[in-house]
């Protein structure tokens, strides 16, 4: 038997900043330079990014002051401690509210639980969330943890092989996996295209996966992994004084463009990319979107999912796409329907894996923001 995605539970943060009106909050800072706005207004105006969510309320222009914006109006840069510390309270609630959706979608009871993978690259602290996801929602104390930490975007696809190479080994196996990031918590004020890029396109969200052996639900057909050694330099995340920073090039898509396709090939054996018609490709931006799309030769529809995804939350690095997989699953995939999901990290290195849909009714989880529970059809994959 393989192994089956059997259900994808989400969570958001109560906070959902539009891309306007954050993009005039960084307009609106006195020490912007000239070049730094004319960086600002390209790179909000043209991410494809409508709204996004956040756990820092103060980020919404409308909101009073707080730890990152001051009575002013004017953004502050707390140290990376004081950054770490509010990870270590706000991300709990979202890992457990993921966790949790996944676990009711798929109709799996928490004491079945054999094994928790937790996935984050935003926060560090020990005792850590996965601690969290086992005492509030009841698994055994006994449950096998693991924690993959500081693997970027493309991180949730280890977090799926580790979940396999478990079910593979006893067919019994249980598995929860559990990405959760708090991208918004390393936002600041800068005049670094690659900071001006990361505030424009980073949302702070959460997402869980049940994986069993066999069943109704998305089935793991194949994993490839490719490390693209000319773009080592061009994509990149490290840990500053002032929070974690993201370095995304403009070579990244570029990069990706020349080499996605050989990265895919060994998933689709003789076959052409546009023969499947749905790729779950993460979103870490509309132009590695349209290079993808354009590479593979695939049509607009083919990351439909993917474009809603960057449109309605913007990039949750990790968790973005499991949301990218349930927002494809909601509309509806024939059994036997094919699906390529795909994800980029540090490195360059591209992630990717073959998936069959094994139920005909299944679909994904939506978002109900701040609480955690998604609607969406039963019985796989959610539910009314």
């Amino acid at each position: 038997m393989s192994a089956t995605i059997r259900a994808i539970g989400t969570a958001v943060p109560r906070t959902s900043i539009g891309q306007g009106a954050v993009r005039d909050l960084f307009l609106d800072q006195a020490d912007a330079s000239r070049l730094a706005r004319r960086i600002i207004g390209a790179a909000f105006d043209g991410s494809a990014v409508d709204t996004r969510h956040t756990v820092l309320p103060e980020l919404d222009p409308a909101a009073g002051p707080g730890a990152f914006r001051d009575d002013a109006g004017a953004l502050v840069s707390p140290s990376t401690g004081t950054r770490n510390d509010a990870y270590r309270v706000l991300a709990p609630p979202l890992f457990v509210a993921s966790a949790r959706d996944a676990l009711e979608r798929a109709g799996t009871a928490p004491d079945t639980v054999t094994h928790v993978v937790t996935v984050s690259c935003t926060g560090f602290t020990q005792p850590g969330p996965d601690l969290d996801v086992v005492h509030q929602l009841g698994l055994r104390p006994s449950v096998f943890r693991q924690h993959i930490g500081f693997m970027g975007c493309c991180a949730a696809f280890p977090a799926l092989r580790i979940a396999a190479a478990f079910v593979d080994a006893d067919p019994d196996a249980v598995v929860l996996v559990v990405c959760a990031e708090l991208c918004t918590l390393h936002v600041r004020a800068s005049d670094d295209p690659d900071q001006i890029v990361s505030n424009s396109v980073f949302g702070d969200g959460a997402a869980a996966a049940v994986v069993t052996s066999g069943g109704p639900g998305l089935r793991l057909d194949a994993f490839t992994t490719s490390v693209v050694a000319e773009g080592v330099d061009d994509m990149a995340w490290n840990i500053g004084d002032e929070g974690f920073e993201m370095v995304l090039s403009t070579a990244v898509p570029k990069l990706i463009g020349e080499h996605v396709g050989r990265a895919v090939a060994p998933l689709l054996g003789e076959g052409r990319p546009a023969a499947v018609l749905t790729w779950a490709v993460h979103p870490g931006g509309r132009a590695i979107l349209d290079r993808t799309e354009e590479a593979l030769g695939l049509p607009p529809t083919a990351l439909a999912a993917s474009r809603a995804v960057l449109r309605d939350h913007g990039n949750m690095s990790s968790a973005t796409v499991f949301f990218v997989l349930a927002e494809a699953l909601r509309s509806g995939l024939r059994a036997g329907a094919p699906v390529i999901a795909l994800a980029f990290g540090p490195g360059l290195t591209v992630e990717a894996a073959r998936c069959t849909v094994v139920q005909r009714e299944l679909t994904g989880s939506d978002t109900d923001a701040g609480t955690g529970t998604g609607t969406g059809p039963d019985p796989a994959m959610g539910r009314p």
